[in-house]
Formats: C-alpha cells, sequence, structure tokens
C-alpha cells in the first residue's frame, strides 16, 4: 500500500475515533445538555492547540461480549494543550463510550499524562463524566483506579491538579478529584457520591435523590468538596482559566506575576471608616479586600462552604497572593471546624506552590458549644495552626478589629512566624473580648460593688482603653506597625517587595503529622 493510502487510511481511522462514541450517543449527550468529551477540550484549550496521546488504544477485557466491542480511545480522551499561551495537560472521559467507565487501559491513558505533566512541570486538568469501574474488569478496573489515586499522592503540591465534574462522580472515582487541589461542578449536570442513591436505601431505607446526596449545591455548602460551581459548562471552563492565572506552572517555580494598571500607591479613603464604632457590628470583609486589591479582583474559592473564612486569589501590584480573611458578616468572623479546615487547605496549597499569603484578620476567638467540642474544634482548629506555622512563603497580617484569644496566635502571628505582622488603629489583640474578661478579673469586685451594673461598665471601660487598641503589642514588637487604613495598599505592595527573596525553611524531616 502507497504512503498516500496510509495516509487517507490514518485519516479515516482517526476520524472514527473522534466519533466513536456513535451519533446516538452524542446526540443524547447534547440532550442533557452537555458537551461531548472533545468538545470540551475544544473549549478549555487554546484554539487549535491540543495534542491527543493514546487515540488508538483500546481495551483488553477477556469477557465475550465486551470482546465484541473495542471502540478507539476506550472511553478517554487525553493529552496536552495550552491555556493562554500555558501548557497543561488534559484528560476528558467520554461518557459516549461505555458510559464513560474506567477500565485498567483507560486509566493507564490517565497516568501516563499525569507522569508526563509531573516531569515537565505543568498542571493536570480532568475533566470527570463517568460511570465508574467497568465492572466486566473486574480487580482490573480497581487496579487502575489505584494507580490514578497514587499519581494523585505523589505529584500533589507538585503540580497543580484540578478536577472538573460535569456528570456522574460515583463510588471510588470520587476520591481522585477529593485528592485534586480544586474540585469545579456544574449546575444541573454533575453529582458526585460515595454510594448511590438505591444502595443507600438499601441499606438505610433513606429515600433520596442524586442531586440531594452529591449534587453541587450539597458539596459547596455541606460537604465543602466543591471549590467552585458554575451554571454551565462554558462557565465552568472560564473559572478554571481564571483560576489558572493565579498559579504556577509547579513548586519550583514563583507565583505568577502579570502587568499593573493599578497604582499601587492609590489610597482608599473609604477604609479609614469602613469598619462600624460598635465592635458588634459586623461589615463585609470582601469590601475591604476589594478596595486594597489590584482592581478589585477577588477571585474567591469555596464562596458558600464556612462563610465566616474568606479564602481566594487576588494581585499586588501584578503579584499573585493568596487571601485567608474571616468575615465578621457571617458568625461574626468566628473560627468553627469547617471554617478551619477550609483556611488549613488552602494555606497549604499556595505554601505548596510559592504563593504569599495575605490575611485579614477580625476574630472573636473559636466557636464555643458541645457540637463544635465533639466535632474535634481543637483537632480542626490545629489544622489551621499547623499550616501558617509550617508555611514558608512570605506572609502578611493586617488586624483590623478583633483578634482575641486562640484565634489571635493562629491567624498567622508574629509568634507562628508571620513575616510582616500590621493592625489598623481599630484592633483589639487580647485573651478575650471585654464583657467577659471582666467577668472572669473583678468578678469579687463587681459582686461587692454598691452599683454592680456602673462597676462592671467602668470595668469594662478601663479594660477596653487597655487592651482595645493595638499599642500594648506595638510596643512589645508583636506588631511591626500601626498603620492608617487608607495606606494599607501601599504597605502591602511594599512588604510583598521587601519578602520576594525571602527563604525560610523546616527541620529536616519525612513530612509533619498534621492532626488530619
Amino acid at each position: 500500500m502507497s504512503l498516500e493510502k496510509k495516509t487517507l487510511e490514518l485519516i479515516h481511522l482517526q476520524e472514527q475515533a473522534r466519533r466513536a462514541g456513535g451519533e446516538k450517543r452524542i446526540q443524547a449527550q447534547h440532550e442533557k445538555g452537555k458537551n461531548t468529551a472533545r468538545e470540551r477540550l475544544e473549549k478549555l484549550l487554546d484554539e487549535g492547540s491540543f495534542e491527543e496521546f493514546d487515540m488508538f488504544v483500546t481495551h483488553r477485557c477477556a469477557d465475550f461480549e465486551m470482546s465484541k466491542q473495542q471502540p478507539m480511545t476506550d472511553g478517554v480522551i487525553t493529552g496536552y494543550g495550552t491555556i493562554g499561551g500555558r501548557l497543561i495537560f488534559v484528560f476528558s472521559q467520554d461518557f459516549t463510550i461505555f458510559g464513560g467507565s474506567l477500565s485498567k487501559a483507560y486509566a493507564e491513558k490517565i497516568v501516563k499524562v499525569m507522569d508526563i505533566a509531573a516531569r515537565v512541570g505543568a498542571p493536570v486538568i480532568g475533566i470527570n463524566d463517568s460511570g465508574g469501574a467497568r465492572i466486566q474488569e473486574g480487580v482490573d478496573a480497581l487496579a487502575g483506579y489505584s494507580d490514578i489515586f497514587l499519581k494523585n499522592v505523589l505529584y500533589s503540591g507538585v503540580i497543580p491538579q484540578i478536577s472538573l465534574i460535569l456528570g456522574p462522580c460515583a463510588g471510588g472515582a470520587v476520591y481522585s478529584p477529593a485528592i485534586t487541589d480544586f474540585v469545579v461542578m456544574a449546575e444541573k449536570t454533575s453529582y458526585m457520591f460515595l454510594t448511590g442513591p438505591k444502595v443507600i436505601k438499601q441499606v438505610t431505607q433513606e429515600d433520596v435523590t442524586a442531586e440531594q446526596l452529591g449534587g453541587p449545591d450539597v458539596h459547596a455548602t455541606k460537604s465543602g468538596v466543591a471549590h467552585l460551581v458554575a451554571p454551565t459548562e462554558e462557565d465552568v471552563f472560564a473559572a478554571v482559566k481564571t483560576l489558572l492565572s493565579y498559579l504556577p506552572q509547579n513548586n519550583t517555580e514563583p507565583a505568577p506575576r502579570s502587568a499593573c494598571t493599578d497604582p499601587i500607591d492609590r489610597i482608599s479613603e473609604r477604609l479609614n471608616t469602613i469598619v462600624p464604632e460598635n465592635p458588634a457590628k459586623p461589615y463585609d470583609m470582601r469590601d475591604i479586600i476589594r478596595l486594597i486589591v489590584d482592581n478589585g479582583d477577588f477571585f474567591e474559592t469555596q464562596p458558600r462552604f464556612a462563610p465566616n473564612i474568606l479564602t481566594g486569589f487576588a494581585r499586588l501590584n501584578g503579584r499573585s497572593v493568596g487571601i485567608v480573611a474571616n468575615q465578621p458578616n457571617a458568625l461574626a468572623g468566628v473560627l468553627d471546624n469547617n471554617a478551619s479546615i477550609k483556611g488549613a487547605r488552602f494555606v497549604r496549597f499556595c505554601d505548596a506552590f510559592n504563593i504569599p499569603l495575605v490575611v485579614f484578620e477580625d476574630v472573636p476567638g473559636f466557636m464555643p458549644g458541645t457540637t463544635q467540642e465533639y466535632n474535634g474544634i481543637i483537632r480542626n482548629g490545629a489544622k489551621l495552626l499547623f499550616a501558617f506555622a509550617e508555611s514558608t512563603v512570605p506572609k502578611i497580617t493586617v488586624i483590623i478589629r478583633k483578634a482575641y484569644g486562640g484565634a489571635y496566635c493562629v491567624m498567622n502571628s508574629k509568634h507562628i512566624r508571620g513575616d510582616v505582622n500590621l493592625a489598623w488603629p481599630t484592633a483589639e489583640i487580647a485573651v478575650m473580648g471585654p464583657d467577659g474578661a471582666v467577668e472572669v478579673i473583678y468578678n469579687d469586685e463587681i459582686k461587692k460593688a454598691s452599683d454592680p451594673a456602673k462597676k462592671r461598665t467602668e470595668l469594662k471601660e478601663m479594660y477596653v482603653e487597655m487592651f482595645a487598641n493595638p499599642f500594648a503589642a506595638a510596643k512589645k514588637g508583636y506588631i511591626d506597625d500601626v498603620i492608617v487604613p487608607a495606606t494599607t495598599r501601599i504597605r502591602l505592595v511594599k512588604a510583598l517587595e521587601m519578602l520576594a527573596t525571602k527563604r525560610d525553611s523546616n527541620p529536616p524531616k519525612k513530612h509533619g503529622n498534621i492532626p488530619l
């Protein structure tokens, strides 16, 4: 056969592979409001940049009925391309082929792109839309999943790993996305759960739908599995592109920097009056963040989970930074179990990928109560403490208002290696708030007073004068400077520039034992 004929045959085979699921299944995918695996890659990656691996791979299942069907690609599209000109490795599960179910050959394709991504130092994005393990392959399918899990773990903290859930993701399949750095779900068409509604009905007699069990709303608000939820697949792709713009390619590169059009010495006078005079009155910490960062752009992660703490990315003079901030608008910004876990995971991600941390603090303490204690607030609060103390990236804290008790220590205080710790004049740094403090310290004196209410008020005013200001801590060097709020932006920019060449390390060890 001539080269020309062989070339034409190759082109024909390639076209077959691209439509291997068949027109009916492709149409069914579209009727569900979902793109096909290849359409997703076309929309996610820069136009014309995708290069495919292993198009001609087929399964090796010995099952007689399965052996009659051996579509090319075996249900997953793998390869690499670019997003914004930056190298990205991808795999996209193809629901039109065996329901996207995973075989050993399928898993080997995913492992291959993960290995290459780690070798060249580039992020991996996995698009999940699968019915789970291919039952006919038995333990081989389970081995395939385990191979993927291992790579997820080994490359965690080496290259960014992002999971897009654009269809079903059930059973053991959920553990791969759970290990990755960010999980993004699409409304209405995606869900994740370990055991499905039918199994739950059989075992516990509980009636629940797939949406109620593992839909995007559940994982965005209750479980915290989803970092972002978007209305459509196209919105998911847009969110991921924005997320990637803040991330380095791998753990050896610095956080990315872009051109800044926002003056670094911009003064925001509104910051001087944004904190209410009444310390019990809430405000939205997002307003403060947006007045300080470049162009007011704050890309928030897990916005609906543990809303009493904010996490996300922004830029200061074009430099990518991770933001961790207490949110007085939700539970007064108190640290509870979920907030501690959310904050700790984000801090550790930023530390792994050389992204400086900026903390905005207004925290009255840890949430009291039996529910919090029984659910492990000691263990979970220690996670956030561990994460900040362990991290070696540049770390800056701005105390806006309250910084009480153990929460002061945990929120990147100077004592756990905070590099630059600033405070606004409204900062209150103390073991506890004035109401509780006077009852503990002056209980007997209040009881003996002729007018206990008046005495209590006098003592509270004295306590406030002593501790409801940042100067007691500043005198001891625990606060580097008390600053005019309107100048916060330039102070942070200058601090980041100064810390750009920071070198810090932890004692030699295999790894720490974070209280999981």
